[in-house]
């Protein structure tokens, strides 16, 4: 291994916790109410810097930026290990209607079934979820006969279509009922607000075990990617592996959209910047580096988009997924365009 490829993955590692850190700092001071640097450290350290902001950090400040990192890192782990899964560049838990489906089944459980506690949304979201998932690829499939066979196209194309008919249903369910469309409309726009301590501790056990069974999987996803016939002589059941990871995708996606709405692309477009990186440091496509480096990326994502959406238009708050979403509609339509994606 040549001298520049022992030292860049220190300084990767090291620039992405600093890119952390910093964010972190910035998530917990900026806001209707700013809060020095100092005082934020001063506080996270336990040293007194008065009732009101010690509340503030710790009640509303805090929870927010564990949420944006916990849900972040998910989304960016679902979109890597979905286009490890497909083998698709355009695999994205948003495109392919995954967290579409999560949205109509949470709809559902409020307006339908009257449900209204959070742990009762991540059941809903989660077989909202894994039936999306599976109409999508069933979809892209239907022409596998044919000269062209499945390609990541046709299943872009696939998500796209049952994402717009489940937002036409899910809209028909929330203007059914008055009282829930005004929240329903904040918490589509995709938002890290509102939230308090008790909802992270309630979805970090699924967000949790979704991460674990995301990165166990990553020498078997090393496999899939020489391809099938190769990955089976290997040793690895293709079917178990395959089930792992709709089982990782469906538990950290459902939890994510039932906290903070359904949020696109980012596990679109993180998972191809983990890849640069990682060219970069000389690590490869070894997905036992991107998928960390996908969830530590997804994590900055949202939480900047968050403190973007803070400061671009005070003292109004622009909800982070609109900010992600004006970052991935590009990145997503200069994909699309590369001829060369349209022949795999």
């Amino acid at each position: 291994m040549t001298r520049p490829a022992r030292w860049r993955p220190a300084l990767l590692v090291a620039a992405l916790g600093a890119l952390l850190v910093l964010f972190c700092l910035l998530s917990i001071g900026l806001g209707a109410l700013h809060i020095p640097p100092g005082e934020v450290i001063d506080a996270l350290l336990g040293r007194p810097t008065g009732p009101r902001i010690e509340d503030v950090i710790w009640s509303v400040r805090v929870p927010r930026m564990a949420l944006g990192l916990a849900a972040g890192a998910a989304l960016g782990l679902s979109g890597c290990v979905m286009q490890a899964l497909t083998r698709n560049p355009l695999a994205d838990p948003g495109i392919l209607g995954v967290s579409a489906g999560a949205a109509f089944a949470i709809v559902l459980a409020a307006g339908v079934a009257g449900i209204g506690s959070l742990l009762g949304y991540i059941w809903f979201a989660f077989a909202g979820a894994m039936a999306a998932s599976v109409v999508v690829h069933l979809l892209g499939r239907l022409g596998r006969l044919g000269r062209s066979g499945s390609t990541p196209v046709k299943l872009a194309l696939a998500g796209v279509a049952v994402t717009a008919v489940l937002s036409s249903l899910t809209s028909a369910v929330v203007l059914t009922d008055p009282a829930a469309l005004d929240r329903f409309r904040f918490w589509s726009a995709g938002s890290l607000a509102d939230q308090d301590a008790s909802t992270v501790l309630r979805v970090l056990p699924f967000l949790g075990l979704g991460a674990l069974l995301a990165l166990a999987s990553a020498p078997a996803l090393n496999s899939l990617a020489l391809g099938d016939d190769v990955a089976a002589s290997l040793g690895r059941r293709l079917g178990l592996v395959r089930l792992q990871g709709v089982v990782a995708v469906t538990l950290l996606t459902g939890a994510a959209v039932a906290v903070i709405g359904p949020v696109v692309f980012i596990g679109l477009v993180v998972p191809h910047v983990a890849r640069v990186l990682a060219q970069y440091a000389g690590l490869g496509p070894d997905h036992r580096w991107l998928l960390p480096l996908s969830a530590a990326l997804a994590a900055a994502l949202l939480l900047g988009a968050d403190i973007l959406g803070r400061v671009m238009a005070r003292p109004v708050e622009v909800q982070a997924g609109i900010i992600v979403a004006f970052i991935g509609g590009p990145f997503f339509i200069a994909l699309v365009r590369r001829r060369r994606l349209a022949e795999i």
